[in-house]
């Protein structure tokens, strides 16, 4: 049986952390983004961090057959 593949998609957007913590850049700050206030703009600046259900999911699919 062939080897599990990493998601691509998902690998180019989700950091696993040391902990296991998953964090992901917050959307809306590239395209279009002169349309939204500097607060907004500021307020999406930095990463977050995914909730635990999603986590486990997103960790699933950067790490396959783990």
């Amino acid at each position: 049986m062939p080897k599990m593949k990493t998601h691509k998609g998902a690998k180019k957007r989700f950091i696993v952390s040391a902990t296991g913590k998953v964090k992901h850049k917050h959307c809306g700050t590239g395209h279009l983004a002169w349309r939204k206030t500097t607060k907004q703009r500021r307020q999406l600046r930095g990463s977050a961090i995914v909730n635990t259900v999603e986590a486990k999911r997103v960790i699933e699919v950067l790490r396959p057959g783990k």
